[in-house]
């Protein structure tokens, strides 16, 4: 049955990476990264949280799509709304499909230094909307968005393989 994994997180954490890593060893997964499609509505840069909430639901009609097709599709994508995840399971549910969401965790200031770390095309609205303030905000509301349910992989002081070794692992569970 095909899955929709769904890779949440902090911004900063990881998310991106692991998700490129699996499908590129997962053959006709679909790496639905909506930071990337957010990046085709004109002025992003501008209202960064705007956009991306047009782009949530082209990404679950992307996601239904490949589902169908009986490919798996990753999504790495930061939700803290019970109510979004919800809908990301109730998508993959509407056509056959499993859902399955893994939040990768590290300290805020591990998440920070990551952030610092790296080049990605959303950094500029992130520093816009507050940067490493909005970073631990973001933290804030994902431990409250956690239950005892959700299914952690912890990222601190691991690398890409670590983790994404992690994360199998926590598939195969």
């Amino acid at each position: 049955m095909p899955r929709l994994i769904h890779l949440n997180g902090p911004t900063g954490v990881g998310k991106s990476t692991i998700a490129a890593r699996y499908a590129a060893d997962h053959p006709r997964t679909l790496n639905l990264d909506a930071d990337e499609i957010v990046r085709l509505v004109g002025a992003w840069e501008d209202d960064f949280s705007g956009a991306v909430n047009l782009v949530r639901p082209l990404a679950i009609t992307m996601a239904t799509t490949h589902l169908k097709s009986g490919n798996d599709v990753v999504m790495p994508q930061l939700i803290t709304d019970r109510g979004q995840s919800a809908a990301f399971a109730q998508a993959a549910a509407s056509v056959g499909a499993g859902y399955v969401e893994f939040v990768l965790l590290a300290s805020p200031d591990a998440t920070i230094e990551r952030y610092r770390r790296r080049e990605h095309h959303i950094d500029r609205a992130v520093e816009d909307m507050g940067g490493v303030t909005v970073i631990r905000r973001i933290h804030e509301h994902l431990a409250a968005y956690l239950t005892p349910e959700s299914v952690l992989v912890d990222t601190e002081g691991a690398d890409v393989e670590q983790t994404y070794k992690a994360l199998l692992a926590a598939l195969s569970a």
